[in-house]
């Protein structure tokens, strides 16, 4: 029987995608560093190892690797974190070197395939240089974990990744990832919000098109994946709505309008001596821009279903309302 090895399971996404390899009848194992965490979330049937990756030993690491066929790496740091300047080099050591160090042990351990789940703004970044989204920290180290996994892997592990993008769903125990929109909506009468649209899924669909990957993707593959593309007036207006603000006026504002007030921010973080994983007027002109992805591009190849974004949406926002 096909095993397969999930790091972050205890996390959004790693969770999930337990869960849907468990339903397609995969043995599965995990790691985390918090035993009641793991013994609450995860299923009996999981094989479950209690510690930090990052501080075992290559041959620790490859001995609870040994007879797996498949990893998935759902764990590293996104772009809401905001390091110590350099960023580049905190993303390049949070998740360019231990991917490197993952994937190569893998390897090394006999795994055949390997899954990365990293993010939507590689995408962009080639399909508009105008923009100059690759010097960007973030955009350029995500680059360099997928670049760096596939050389690892190259002729003897298949190596691919998930671009994601707005990603919504809640699980027992984390606080959702949008917690942080709420200040930009609550009591508000008029919110303000770019012009532009992106790509979202749920964390049924993430799950869903990674174990696709695993069993239908190829080595070098990188999967822009979505369930549905909406403005972020719409995105703002099932937020209002949903905290029970439906007076509440949502107006769009231009690059030229968002510019200052971004610029401003970039200017705070630097004398806070910090940097931004993506410099806010990077971001604003991203968001000015339509990030949307046809679902057919990847749906029909890694065999994910439509599912309810809005109603993820909505789920997630009550449960940050709720703490």
């Amino acid at each position: 029987m096909t095993r397969a090895f999930v790091l972050g399971g205890t996390g959004l996404l790693g969770f999930e995608t337990i869960k849907e390899l468990l339903k397609r009848g995969y043995k599965v194992s995990t790691i985390a560093r918090n035993k009641e965490m793991m013994d609450e979330l995860i299923p009996e049937e999981v094989e479950k190892h209690i510690g930090d990756i990052n501080e075992m030993t290559d041959e620790q690491i490859g001995a609870m690797l040994q007879s797996t066929d498949w990893f998935v790496h759902a764990a590293g740091v996104d772009e809401r974190t905001t390091p110590e300047a350099p960023a580049v080099s905190f993303y390049y050591r949070e998740n360019v070197l231990p991917t490197q160090r993952l994937s190569r042990i893998a390897r090394e351990a006999g795994v055949r395939k390997f899954v990365i789940y990293g993010s939507y703004h590689v995408e962009f970044a080639e399909k508009w240089p105008d923009l100059g989204l690759k010097r960007t920290p973030y955009v350029r180290t995500r680059k360099l974990q997928e670049e760096v996994a596939m050389l690892e892997g190259e002729g003897e592990m298949d190596v691919m990744s998930l671009r994601l993008p707005y990603i919504f769903g809640t699980m027992p125990g984390r606080m959702p990832l949008w917690k942080m929109f709420l200040p930009t909506v609550l009591g508000k009468e008029i919110i303000t919000v770019p012009e532009g649209a992106t790509a979202m899924v749920t964390t049924r669909q993430v799950a869903e098109a990674g174990v696709g990957a695993l069993e239908h993707g190829s080595h070098g593959g990188t999967y822009a994946i979505s369930g549905e593309n909406m403005s972020y007036a719409e995105f703002y207006r099932i937020i209002a709505d949903t905290a029970g603000q439906k007076d509440s006026v949502i107006q769009t504002a231009s690059l030229e309008q968002l510019l200052p007030t971004f610029e401003q921010i970039d200017k705070q973080t630097a004398e806070a001596g910090k940097e931004r994983a993506m410099p806010g007027i990077k971001t604003a002109e991203l968001q000015s821009r339509n990030t949307i992805i046809d679902p057919a591009e990847t749906m029909e190849l890694l065999k994910y279903k439509k599912d309810d974004v809005q109603a993820a949406i909505e789920e997630s926002i009550r449960k940050s309302l709720a703490e």
